[in-house]
């Protein structure tokens, strides 16, 4: 965002990137110093506001009266005991976690120079989340604070890649969408290895789910009263150094002139600001966004009010907006939902939506820049007798796939057994077992075919080789979608569920490419985009989760991760209907993607209609999705690795990337699928966890990649 940084002090993106700006010392400048202080008496005003509804909110009748009865010492024993055991413990944890998320996000911003750093998008949330569930996985209990210093580990672990692959750790000019996608590809990486741990460890890791989606119920008030002077200490470190990371938002030599070593001054403030993060995780689990919506917010109005600008302002006016944010979210929760359905919601879905819209908002002002990834649609072309090697060695791998993913699992067959199948000359028992794992089985290819040419197409639409339906929320509003008629109708048919996923990613691909397109393709704001739909609309699919029956959870939830488990040969239909329709259309347009692909001129000097074929593209990718969707659930990174090794095997041409794409992504989720139902048999690990797992590092390879080639 070093672009943005140069802009004057009045506009928004220079605001939001904590230049300091020195106030004036006429009039007009001292009443902008007041402004501060009135922030900040505006945010006690909330805040106390807040936490007063919040007290009265809850299963237990204390209501407005019963609380002012308590506060004048003429209430109840039992009113008491519902305050003090429950609610006050709650308020006191939103406040706590609030508070060291917003000063938190305020550091991070600060030291990167980037208005999209935040615990969340540096990943550092995920890594502390994971930390703890991996040493609860081994059956390990440990006391309040140690925990909190293994989340430090795992959370500053985080912090440090994300940054390096960011190109924002040794001078804190990495592009801000860049640091984004480095942030998301980490954070579902380590949240794909916490689900296999919460799979594979179902004992030790009781509990642990709904913790994992941020809440703020307590049950040990211990742990708070731990916790509170870790936080206030790391704050007042914060504090301590102000006047360094003001001099870092004038710059790194305006800094040296100053006598400050900019290092050391981004150094601790990331240590701090981790240490603030790791706390929060550990009382409350995760509670998305918080860190990137209070600082920002704050250095929104330090446009107007410049004494915001200032870090000993910054700080706790972030911290306060924090607090304001969450123990706003929790008494929105339990306002929409009631008592009951309040405690089960977790606050970290609410502050997510939140979140959400605040990241799409702050991409729509955002200029295209900071990443660029060389030679995708120009990669180089190879032989016709290379890619015709490369089309049978797939097509070889593919059949041995196959043969492996009817053979084995829980229960192990020979190649014999497969062969009597097929002719009808079977026995009972290989009949039962080939009748459940052959669906499966097609089910995954079918899936992962559809998925590497719907992330083929939107790659060269967006002329964006990062981009795929799971990144940009395609996928996850068809999920979403699936998922609301799975928990309110159980007994829908696959079909049912097939139409509902059509439309959700329809809708998500609309919004999300409709704001993107709007103004002219920003290739790279789409990505940011889509990752600010994509959080939200996990969030809200977490909330459907939490709010239905066991029976729907787990089934939606199994759906969810991407699974194969219980398909029949009806689940297959979706996607090859889908694939079936696309496959005539793609053939036909197959130059039109190589000339989409590069620039907008070369298509319109050769006739070719921008506007009408990119939205045939992405409708096909759209229906490719969805069919996928519906028939093995939410699978991620199929539609990214994909198509990029199909380019570098074989080049752009996309008459041979098609066809390369679409074998790659059948391969990758059928042995995805039958390592995750093989290795830990009878238990399973759904595909989409496997995918995501090596999806995860490939896609870091690529940011890493395109750090050392980019030109910008």
């Amino acid at each position: 965002m070093t672009d943005t940084v140069k802009r004057p002090a009045r506009t928004v993106p220079a605001a939001v990137a904590g230049t300091p700006v020195p106030p004036p010392a006429t009039g007009p400048g001292a009443r902008r110093r007041s402004g501060p202080a009135l922030v900040a008496g505006t945010g006690v005003v909330l805040l106390a506001l807040f936490s007063l509804i919040h007290l009265t909110q809850g299963i237990a009748d204390v209501g407005p009266l019963q609380l002012l009865g308590l506060l004048t010492g003429s209430g109840s024993d039992q009113e008491t005991a519902v305050l003090v055991a429950s609610r006050v413990p709650r308020l006191f944890a939103g406040l706590l976690v609030g508070a060291a998320l917003g000063v938190a996000g305020a550091a991070l911003q600060s030291a990167t120079r980037n208005v999209l750093a935040s615990p969340d998008t540096l990943a550092v949330n995920a890594g502390a989340h994971f930390a703890i569930v991996a040493v609860a996985a081994f059956g390990l209990s440990l006391p309040a604070l140690l925990s909190g210093g293994i989340a430090f580990i795992g959370g500053l672990a985080a912090a440090v890649l994300v940054l390096a692959l960011s190109g924002g750790g040794a001078n804190g000019n990495g592009g801000p969408i860049r640091l984004v996608l480095a942030g998301t590809a980490l954070a579902l990486g380590l949240h794909s290895a916490t689900s296999a741990f919460l799979l594979l460890f179902i004992q030790e890791t009781t509990g642990l789910y709904a913790w994992g989606q941020g809440s703020l119920s307590q049950s040990r008030t211990d742990e708070l009263i731990q916790f509170t002077p870790v936080v206030l200490l790391a704050i007042a470190g914060l504090f301590l150094l102000a006047r360094r990371m003001d001099l870092l938002g004038l710059g790194d030599d305006a800094s040296r002139l100053a006598g400050a070593d900019p290092r050391l001054a981004r150094v601790g403030a990331v240590v701090l600001a981790v240490v603030l993060s790791a706390a929060a995780v550990t009382i409350a689990g995760p509670i998305g966004f918080v860190g990137l919506c209070a600082p920002a917010i704050v250095r929104l109005l330090a446009s107007r009010l410049r004494g915001l600008g200032r870090h000993r302002a910054l700080l706790p006016i972030s911290g306060l907006a924090g607090a304001v944010v969450v123990i706003g979210a929790d008494v929105l929760v339990r306002g929409l939902f009631g008592a009951q359905a309040g405690v089960e919601v977790p606050t970290g879905a609410v502050t997510t939506v939140f979140g959400a819209v605040f990241l799409v908002i702050l991409a729509m002002r955002m200029s295209d820049a900071g990443l660029s990834v060389a030679g995708d649609a120009l990669a180089r072309l190879r032989s016709r007798r290379f890619f015709l090697t490369v089309l049978i060695g797939l097509l070889v791998l593919l059949t041995a796939l196959l043969v492996a993913g009817a053979l084995l699992g829980d229960a192990k067959l020979l190649l014999g057994d497969l062969i009597n199948w097929l002719t009808g000359q079977s026995g009972n028992r290989v009949s039962a077992v080939l009748g459940t794992r052959m669906p499966r089985v097609l089910a995954a290819v079918l899936a992962g075919a559809a998925l590497a040419l719907a992330g083929a197409l939107i790659q060269a639409v967006s002329r964006n080789s990062l981009a795929e339906p799971g990144i940009l929320g395609v996928s996850g509003g068809g999920g979403l979608a699936a998922i609301i008629v799975i928990t309110t109708v159980p007994t829908a048919g696959s079909w049912v569920i097939t139409g509902s996923a059509l439309g959700g990613a329809a809708l998500s691909a609309l919004l999300v490419f409709g704001l993107a397109f709007s103004g002219g393709l920003q290739q790279n704001k789409l990505v940011l985009i889509g990752i600010g739909i994509s959080a939200g609309l996990a969030a809200a699919i977490t909330v459907l989760l939490v709010t239905t029956d066991p029976f729907n959870q787990t089934k939606a939830l199994t759906w969810l991760s991407g699974s194969t488990y219980g398909r029949n040969f009806a689940s297959v239909l979706p996607p090859l209907l889908a694939l079936v329709l696309a496959l005539p259309v793609l053939a036909g347009m197959r130059r039109d993607l190589d000339l989409i692909a590069v620039d907008d001129d070369s298509p319109r000097v050769l006739g070719i209609r921008l506007s009408g074929s990119r939205l045939i593209l992405l409708s096909i990718a759209v229906l490719l999705t969805a069919g996928a969707v519906s028939s093995v659930g939410v699978i991620a990174f199929v539609g990214l690795v994909a198509p990029h090794a199909a380019r570098t095997l074989v080049g752009a041409r996309h008459s041979r990337v098609l066809p390369v794409a679409a074998l790659i992504g059948a391969c990758t989720v059928v042995l995805a699928d039958v390592i995750g139902r093989t290795v830990i048999a009878p238990a399973q690990i759904p595909a989409g966890i496997m995918t995501a797992l090596v999806g995860a590092p490939y896609f870091v390879y690529l940011l890493w990649r395109s750090r050392v080639d980019r030109t910008v």
